[in-house]
């Protein structure tokens, strides 16, 4: 398969890649400072760039998103800038992913997004987090039944055991995901017939 993949330089991203092209799919990267492609996919505009340059070589059979950033502090301390930031850098990126890239998908593939486990679990500072990864998860059910043949689904993890240095204090009895098993669920939604789903690693 040709797949786009957004943030193949990150953590996640890294392992999503290698996953694939172990498999044998050829790969275009993509993000805002790294890979084949450099765009900004909170940028509407870049989007549509970024899929007329990534469909010039034939196309894409998947879209990938390993990507999303959201703004981490106390309810009471967040502006209305941080949650437009938290929906554009999360919500609004990954939902132009989807509905610009309909027609340059082929007629059967597949769009993979990237939520979390605080769509289900909260943490203390983790509200826009939440916020954005319901959003995401609920966007891919609705759209799942609107896009057929054409397939959608969203890996939702908990914090990655290669992180727990950084971020195990913030998730406290929060089993960890191995990246490796992270990026089979991305395998598993690329190459599988699922649709809708919401693939939820950890607990």
């Amino acid at each position: 398969m040709r797949i786009l993949l957004i943030g193949a330089g990150g953590l996640l991203g890294s392992a999503v890649h290698q996953a694939l092209t172990d498999r044998g799919h050829k790969l275009v990267t993509a993000g805002r400072s790294s890979g084949d492609l450099r765009y900004d996919i909170t940028d509407p505009a870049q989007i549509a760039a970024l899929y007329e340059a990534a469909g010039r070589d034939g196309q894409l059979d998947a879209v990938a998103s390993a990507a999303g950033s959201v703004p981490y502090r106390p309810v009471a301390e967040m502006t209305p800038q941080d949650w437009t930031a938290a929906f554009q850098g999360k919500v609004l990126s990954q939902v132009e992913l989807v509905r610009q890239g309909l027609d340059q998908l082929s007629p059967r593939g597949s769009f993979t997004l990237i939520t979390g486990v605080l769509a289900r679990s909260p943490i203390v500072t983790g509200a826009a987090a939440s916020l954005a990864n319901g959003a995401v998860e609920a966007f891919v059910r609705a759209a799942a039944i609107e896009i057929a043949p054409q397939r959608i689904n969203a890996v939702s993890p908990t914090v990655f055991t290669e992180a727990l240095d950084v971020y195990g204090d913030f998730f406290p009895g929060f089993a960890p995901v191995g990246l490796a098993e992270v990026a089979q669920a991305y395998v598993r939604s690329i190459e599988g017939a699922e649709t809708g789903r919401v693939f939820e690693l950890g607990s």
